[in-house]
């Protein structure tokens, strides 16, 4: 029996909130994912995102995911050396996911521009052979890894949920996001220390400080 795993990743671009990075396990001819009608996370509601990835998580073999926080983020950021960053940090997570899930193969949407780059990297950190196909928009192609992408997306969506809770709405998170933005502005104006759930390191943030 050969195993499949399927990564992706959300929240890479947010200025506010964590990177999750997802994997799911599943047989590699098993059309269950198919069945469920697993898409590209971005192309589905909330609401459908949440059903399907309940129904993701009951019928694979196994899931994981990882959070990367802000702090982290910005730690490798600010400090990290030249393809040692964000791409970097990312693709140790996706490590990480794989290690726990012990596929036979490994199907990544990649985080660097060279995919190659990023199945060298990968397998660099694996203490065991894994073969890892790694392609853009991946999570467009396979469905084990649109499965994976709609896992990430749910749990990022429920950590941003309780920030605001706890914060206030902020919008998405995401520097496209005009209600984001002037959440930010607000912080800034009254010149607050940034709270942990913003990624200082951001292009966004360090312009928002400046004005």
């Amino acid at each position: 029996m050969s195993l499949v795993a399927g990564l992706d990743e959300a929240g890479r671009g947010a200025v506010i909130g964590p990177l999750v990075i997802a994997g799911v396990l599943i047989e590699e001819n098993n059309q269950v994912l198919q069945q469920l009608g697993v898409k590209d996370s971005k192309l589905l509601t909330p609401r459908k995102r949440r059903e399907l990835s309940e129904k993701i998580k009951a019928a694979v073999l196994k899931y994981a995911y990882f959070e990367l926080s802000p702090a982290q983020i910005d730690r490798v950021v600010l400090s990290g050396k030249q393809y040692r960053r964000l791409n970097y940090l990312e693709m140790c997570g996706m490590a990480k996911i794989i290690r726990d899930l012990k596929p036979d193969r490994a199907i990544v949407d990649p985080s660097d521009v060279k995919p190659d780059r990023c199945i060298q990297e990968i397998s660099r950190m694996l203490p065991f052979k894994v073969e890892i196909t790694s392609e853009h928009h991946a999570d467009r192609i396979y469905p084990v890894v649109s499965a994976a992408s709609i896992v990430a997306k749910v749990q990022r969506d429920a950590r941003i949920l309780e920030l605001k809770e706890t914060y206030g709405d902020f919008g998405s998170g995401y520097p496209s996001d005009p209600k984001t933005i002037g959440f930010l502005e607000e912080i800034i104006r009254r010149r607050e220390d940034l709270p942990s759930y913003v990624r200082a390191s951001w292009a966004t943030t360090k312009r928002l400080r400046e004005l």
